[in-house]
């Protein structure tokens, strides 16, 4: 077997196994919808988009806005405009935890946006949020497993797969879930301004994640000893972990309360808006 052949098996090898975890994630979330489960088809076509389209949008969009910041700030020179600069530290900072956010969130936002005709009940936003999300939490893991992996070899590259998937991939699909939620309010119930509040709350929740799992290299960026500064990156880390767990178990909540009224969301229930669902 040649090396050529090797490394391609070790990447197949990386994608499925960061395959695995988002499509138990995905089954899961959409067997919480008992009352009203979604067909399968609009399902995987949730997940296929954020897992394509929105993950590589998202890299050119981010990476054109630092090019254009970088030379904006080298066109204006001053400390004020030193978080523009790509090569900076403030610049890496304002990536991870403002550019990052906001781009992502709004192109799997989009996602959901596009299963408008299948959002019937309130339930349905957050698992199509969910499938989105999951999606693209997968791909971003695997591009990251196969970086882990030219530096390290596949069981770097697993235990890259294995941390993310309790933490970086349980966080886009929670905060993706909490858009949909507040889109299917907007669609459903007709609230006003929902998508909008809901869509900085996802933005918010990405941006809290981002900063509690860059933690360790915010403080040495700010000349915390080395020691403390891993320290509290590691803290951080299980409470960015922690975080993501958490998000996650209040989506399920989500969904369970507003899949039909008798499981206690009665509040939130609307049967005019019910339509017959489409097996597509």
């Amino acid at each position: 077997m040649t090396g050529f052949t090797t490394e391609l098996l070790d990447f197949l090898a990386i994608f499925v196994i960061a395959l695995v975890p988002a499509v138990v994630y995905l089954v899961w979330v959409r067997g919480i919808e008992r009352y009203r489960t979604i067909a399968w088809g609009p399902i995987a076509s949730a997940f296929v988009y954020g897992a394509v389209i929105a993950t590589l949008v998202a890299a050119a969009i981010e990476a054109a806005l630092v090019a254009a910041g970088t030379s904006l700030s080298q066109a204006i020179p001053g400390p004020e405009f030193s978080f523009l600069n790509g090569n900076s530290t403030a610049g890496e900072f304002f990536l991870i935890l403002v550019i990052a956010p906001l781009v992502e969130e709004g192109l799997k936002a989009l996602g959901v946006v596009g299963q408008r005709a299948r959002i019937q009940i309130l339930a349905d936003g957050p698992v199509f949020g969910a499938s989105v999300g999951l999606g693209f939490g997968f791909f971003e893991t695997a591009l990251y497993a196969i970086v882990g992996f030219a530096i390290g070899g596949l069981p770097a590259a697993i235990a890259v797969i294995l941390v993310r998937s309790v933490s970086s991939v349980l966080l886009h699909a929670s905060s993706t879930a909490m858009f949909g939620y507040g889109y299917a309010q907007s669609r459903v119930q007709r609230v006003p301004g929902a998508s909008a509040r809901y869509y900085f709350v996802a933005v918010g929740m990405h941006g809290t994640y981002n900063a509690l799992a860059s933690l360790g290299v915010i403080l040495l960026a700010f000349g915390v000893s080395n020691t403390i500064g891993a320290l509290a990156g590691d803290v951080a880390l299980v409470a960015a972990i922690a975080f993501a767990v958490l998000a996650f178990q209040h989506i399920a909540r989500l969904i369970r309360e507003t899949d039909f009224p008798s499981l206690g969301g009665a509040r939130q229930f609307q049967p005019t808006a019910i339509r017959p669902r489409t097996r597509s």
